[in-house]
């Protein structure tokens, strides 16, 4: 069995979710694996951001997001609303708040639970079968990397680890 595994950097732009496409960046890592039948696991060790797969809606809100990327924050949006001041939700309490001070994160920074929630809803990975060296995401399929944390801008990591023969 062959594995490669591989690291995509994205940013994010802040003041609302980024979906960042990652379809063609994860086709190429499969191609320069050489391995023609297997998995792809694509995973954000983030717990702020999801991955998910989805079929593009090619129109666009003024924002930039398609059309189906915005249904999906607007639906996040009524059950889990975006955190916008102190107090909102328990989470951050006072430990994590003292926490992440230590490790250079502002108080405005920590209210991202929103964030954590909607994460959890869909997941920080997906696997992808690989079928005669490509992505089997049917017809309209892609691979979008997801942050929901819109406290501040943010460089992003996505591994790829592909397995398979």
């Amino acid at each position: 069995m062959k594995l490669l595994r591989e690291t995509i950097t994205t940013q994010s732009t802040g003041m609302r979710p980024t979906f960042t496409t990652l379809t063609q960046q994860v086709q190429e890592i499969v191609d320069r694996s050489g391995i023609k039948d297997g998995i792809c696991v694509v995973y954000s060790h983030h717990t702020t951001c999801s991955v998910m797969t989805q079929e593009s809606s090619f129109d666009m809100t003024y924002t930039g997001l398609e059309y189906l990327q915005q249904d999906l924050t607007d639906i996040f949006e009524n059950i889990i609303p975006t955190c916008r001041k102190e107090g909102q939700y328990l989470h951050p309490g006072p430990k994590l708040t003292e926490f992440s001070a230590e490790h250079g994160e502002s108080k405005p920074e920590t209210l991202n639970t929103d964030a954590h929630l909607r994460s959890v809803f869909l997941g920080r990975s997906e696997t992808v079968v690989i079928i005669d060296g490509k992505l089997d995401l049917g017809s309209f399929g892609n691979i979008y990397f997801v942050d929901f944390d819109q406290t501040r801008p943010r460089q992003r990591q996505v591994q790829v680890q592909v397995m398979g023969e």
